[in-house]
């Protein structure tokens, strides 16, 4: 909605192979509706798995492992092989206005739209199903955010949740923590995690991506 509304030189998307594979579907549908084509950047890690085994850390104060080695670092090298002042879009909504100024606040060399700084997220995705653009599976099964399946930044709710619709997932990620001797939850390992534990209504979870870094205290 927001690159809709900004119509942007460029539009880029970093694709990490994590994500479910409706994203895909969802990225042709947008390309038609803005008639701009959507430049795919992938980083050599490839996926969170790749990631979390190559530095043998998960998430922390720090940060989450994933964001910072597949989106991050990626936007930094497109930006030095694309020199200068860009103007990046972001898609908060009218109740986000915090996070806004935290943007304009932490990254300074560059300037920054907010498209939907009026609007509502129900608006949002009233204006997409007018378009007749399908949203992502995830936010159709619940999820409240398009991250990767099995974000490492997720809460009890968030992994009872991806335990029930997504089980090889689940075990995946377990394996993970386990062959690396890290949690992702602070209380247990996944493989312990009862399955009643955890509100996922009541879970603060981030979007993926740059301000997954910035709410986390990283420094540009």
């Amino acid at each position: 909605m927001a690159t809709k509304m900004a119509n942007p030189d460029r539009i880029i998307y970093f694709d990490i192979e994590d994500q479910h594979p409706d994203t895909y579907r969802f990225l042709k549908d947008c390309e038609k509706w803005f008639e701009k084509k959507i430049e795919i950047y992938k980083s050599p890690y490839r996926s969170v798995d790749t990631v979390c085994r190559a530095v043998r850390y998960l998430n922390g104060p720090a940060g989450a492992a994933c964001s910072l080695r597949l989106k991050k670092w990626m936007r930094k090298e497109w930006e030095q092989k694309n020199p200068g002042c860009h103007t990046y879009i972001w898609g908060f909504d009218g109740t986000e206005k915090n996070r806004m100024e935290r943007i304009k606040e932490s990254i300074t060399m560059h300037n920054h739209l907010f498209p939907l700084h009026d609007r509502t997220k129900g608006e949002g995705h009233g204006i997409l199903r007018h378009a007749g653009i399908l949203r992502p599976a995830m936010y159709r099964i619940g999820f409240r955010n398009n991250n990767c399946i099995g974000c490492l930044r997720g809460g009890m709710g968030y992994w009872n949740r991806i335990r029930s619709h997504f089980p090889a997932v689940f075990a995946f990620r377990s394996h993970l923590e386990r062959d690396i001797g890290a949690h992702i939850l602070k209380e247990c390992y996944l493989d312990e995690l009862d399955p009643k534990r955890g509100r996922f209504e009541d879970e603060i979870f981030p979007d993926c991506g740059l301000f997954c870094e910035i709410e986390e205290g990283a420094q540009e």
